[in-house]
């Protein structure tokens, strides 16, 4: 029906007669003759019609905006002065000699141009007039492109592309399961599997070696901008591999993804052990473009009268630490309430702040309500402690660990943002040595990645000392996001066991959750170890985006629901009765 797509004429088809196809994007009537901007997914041209085309001219006057039409005609240069330097085909133009209506349009919801502002449930109710604009087709688009590059990229390093189930049992990934009741087997359910993690490592005792797979992966978990109930991982396992093997590979590939599709050079990742990232940063994804750093004070905190600074200096588990902001003395105190408000998110109970007005002067030339509270001496000690300037303003965390890193962790990132204090546009990162476990309470421990990965310790050390055991699992972070987590996997059946003894999972329940994996391991599983990216995620930052749901073709909304088909939906009495499930109706809806 078309010899080109509109977007790919230009002046080397000066005097060719084509035919394209496409959608009425604009229409204009200058002084009898019809201007028809025609849009397909690769850009839009211009069409001209004149009234010595009859019925050309007769059909192009009817048109309305989003009509299907079929146009043949003579691409042409356009008239002096009216060339389009922002268009790609701003040289040229089409003198429409055939016009033909595909089909008509009701007026669409909203417009498709890029100054319309529609909100997003809008979008996501009409997603398919959503898509036809241009830059949702570009990301979509870019999308394909990025899955092109890593499927030859893989296979060109003889990785097999294998599908793994989707109808499978639960697993301990974190999260909580979409559970799909069995027809066949009345009252036992599938679990849509959260990884396929475990079919990967069965691979690898299988001989395959190299795996990968674009693989569709569900969470039934709280949504954010950069999560999906269901959503894409690049998944990749390699045997006879270790941390570096891994690393390496998965970062050229990165590399030479951005450098083809984008022209920007990464350059070498640098590796920062979790440990560190946490101290400096209050986070294992920390942004580097961001030139701030937290700067731990605890012991200069330890003997001050004020509680709020020296009970968490003398709890084990507690943290004080400064975030000094360079030239942000100047921030107002209705901005600093927003920020004690913001800090307040992850639990923080305030935010203490000090303001360096003139360093020269002493303690006169700080403002703080918290001066008061402290020795001379250790104020100024804590300002050559933070190396402070005339300018600076100093902001303070003083409570649990976790709470002390996740909210000035936080703030870090929002004031970077907030004072434009970006450095550079693309920051790689590898974090490393992460702890095996994490305290999850009541005595018991819970994993920090996952059950499966490779501990740096033996098994007798491991159950010794879990909470002290580093893992060999590594997270590959830009620009603050973190586009995949992998690791070292457990290759030994002995090994195995081990972590699941720590994380108090009874033999039995090993037995009956795990024992296919645990007798896999018995015949000669191979050292293996391999990675995840969020598709997603990854295009998302390459486009600059802000959520996730811009680079999805039909997403969920953040209550996890769909406006086009509104699922999910109810199902008939007869249905639930075949698969053996019956509803429960809350009592407080009753009510």
């Amino acid at each position: 029906m078309r010899t080109h797509y509109c977007g790919e004429l230009n002046a080397k088809h000066i005097g060719d007669t084509i035919t394209v196809c496409g959608w009425v994007h604009r229409r204009r009537d200058h002084g009898g003759v019809i201007f028809l901007d025609l849009r397909d997914r690769q850009g839009l041209l211009q069409v001209v019609v004149d009234p010595d085309t009859k019925d050309a001219f007769a059909t192009a006057d009817r048109a309305r905006s989003e009509w299907v039409m079929q146009i043949t005609g003579l691409v042409r240069a356009r008239p002096e002065g009216t060339v389009n330097a922002d268009m790609p085909t701003g040289e040229i133009e089409v003198l429409g000699r055939e016009v033909r209506v595909l089909n008509t349009a009701d007026t669409p919801p909203f417009q498709l141009d890029e100054h319309a502002k529609v909100g997003e449930e809008v979008r996501l109710k009409h997603r398919y007039m959503d898509l036809r604009r241009p830059e949702m087709l570009e990301n979509l688009m870019l999308r394909s492109r990025v899955t092109t590059f890593v499927r030859n990229f893989l296979a060109g390093h003889g990785f097999v592309d294998t599908e793994t189930p989707v109808l499978t049992r639960a697993t301990p990934e974190g999260a909580r399961d979409y559970l799909v009741p069995s027809r066949v087997h009345k009252g036992e359910f599938f679990a849509l599997p959260q990884s396929p993690q475990l079919f990967k490592q069965l691979l690898m005792v299988a001989g395959l070696d190299r795996y990968f797979q674009i693989a569709k992966c569900f969470r039934d978990e709280d949504l954010r901008a950069d999560r999906q109930p269901e959503f894409t991982q690049i998944d990749l396992e390699m045997s006879f591999a270790d941390e570096e093997a891994v690393m390496s590979l998965t970062e050229s590939m990165i590399r030479e993804l951005f450098q083809a599709e984008m022209g920007v050079d990464l350059g070498a990742f640098p590796r920062m052990p979790y440990a560190e990232a946490m101290a400096r940063f209050g986070s294992d994804k920390p942004d580097l473009r961001i030139p701030l750093e937290l700067i731990d004070i605890k012991d200069l905190m330890a003997k001050v009268d004020f509680k709020v600074f020296s009970g968490p200096a003398n709890d084990p588990n507690g943290r004080v630490t400064v975030l000094k902001v360079p030239g942000g003395a100047s921030i107002s105190r209705k901005e600093i309430d927003d920020y004690t408000k913001f800090v307040g998110q992850y639990g923080a109970k305030g935010l203490a702040w000090v303001k360096v007005n003139a360093l020269s002067e002493g303690l006169e030339g700080l403002q703080s309500p918290i001066l008061k509270f402290m020795p001379d001496d250790v104020v100024m000690a804590l300002m050559e402690r933070v190396d402070a300037a005339d300018g600076d303003i100093l902001f303070f965390g003083a409570d649990s660990t976790r709470v002390v890193s996740d909210g000035l962790g936080a703030l870090r990132v929002k004031l970077g943002h907030d004072l434009n204090l970006l450095t550079h546009q693309w920051a790689p990162l590898w974090v490393v040595d992460f702890p095996m476990f994490e305290d999850a309470g009541d005595g018991h421990v819970a994993a920090l990645h996952h059950p499966f990965t490779a501990p740096t310790v033996d098994a007798d050390t491991l159950k010794t000392k879990p909470l002290d055991a580093l893992s060999r699992a590594y997270d590959m972070v830009l620009n603050g996001t973190e586009l995949g987590g992998g690791s070292i996997r457990i290759h030994d059946q002995a090994m195995q066991q081990a972590v699941f003894d720590v994380l108090n999972i009874s033999a039995e329940e090993q037995r009956e959750k795990f024992g296919f994996l645990l007798d896999a391991l018995r015949y000669g599983a191979p050292p293996h170890g391999g990675l995840a990216f969020g598709l997603d995620r990854l295009v998302m930052l390459m486009l600059g985006a802000t959520s996730i749901r811009d680079v999805i073709a039909f997403p969920k909304t953040q209550s996890a629901t769909c406006l086009l088909t509104d699922a999910p939906g109810v199902v008939s009495a007869e249905q639930l009765k075949e698969v053996g499930v019956r509803i429960r109706q809350d009592k407080t809806e009753t009510m």
